[in-house]
């Protein structure tokens, strides 16, 4: 791993998952098209825990969240639900998303055939919705390309000064063969370059996005475990 990437830390995911205002509370989602983010993130490292509240939860609740979570015991069994999880869904209420963080191997084999990807042009046969001005906020973005056109990607989902989430995309007609976990290792690289921790982070139930993991012998370091529903 270059010097110059820092290590991560629960703090580095909540701030690069999320834009918090000057108290520390979640304004929004951290991407070129953001959204409001989650009521409460919770994110459990190994040895302590970081989170936030939405700036538009009341304070007198968001403080009641904050004593709970400070309370929060950290360690290594992601899976499970927080210990206060039923805690904070009787005051806050909403939908919980939940799912590992996982960090990079130092040592990442370089794959071959990958392409950088610039212009709007190489994105646009195989994946809709992208926009030219969202390329500068995704990069590094980086594809295998078949007859010109990518057809596996892998893109800044989030970025902040010091981290970068992977958000990762293959062509339907093209998946199972294993491009997903090549592209992801070549943005990781470039990710690097860049002087930004790589992360890669997914829920539970997403088995092909965990199986990518798998393959790239990626190592979980915490959990995200969010609530989502009223006031965002």
């Amino acid at each position: 791993m270059s010097a110059r990437t820092p290590s991560f830390t629960p703090e580095i995911e909540l701030q690069t998952l999320f834009v918090l205002n000057d108290d520390g509370r979640i304004r929004s989602t951290r991407e070129p098209n953001p959204n409001g983010g989650p009521i409460f993130s919770l994110i459990r490292g190994r040895t302590h825990c970081a989170w936030a509240v939405h700036a538009d939860v009341p304070e007198t609740l968001a403080r009641e969240v904050g004593d709970l979570a400070r309370a929060e015991p950290a360690g290594r069994d992601f899976e499970s639900a927080p210990k206060y999880a039923k805690d904070y869904l009787s005051l806050l209420g909403g939908k919980v998303d939940a799912g590992p963080t996982f960090i990079f191997p130092q040592v990442i084999p370089r794959p071959d055939g990958i392409v950088s990807i610039t212009h709007l042009a190489q994105l646009q046969h195989h994946f809709r919705g992208w926009t030219a001005d969202e390329i500068p906020e995704r990069s590094p973005i980086l594809a295998i390309v078949e007859d010109e056109r990518a057809i596996s990607v892998c893109f800044c989902a989030r970025r902040s000064a010091v981290a970068a989430e992977a958000g990762v995309e293959t062509a339907e007609r093209f998946r199972g063969r294993g491009l997903a976990a090549r592209v992801t290792a070549a943005w990781a690289l470039g990710v690097r370059t860049s002087g930004r921790l790589p992360v890669y982070s997914t829920s539970w139930s997403n088995e092909p996005s965990l199986a990518v993991a798998r393959t790239l012998g990626l190592e979980v370091c915490a959990s995200v475990w969010s609530l989502y529903g009223a006031y965002t």
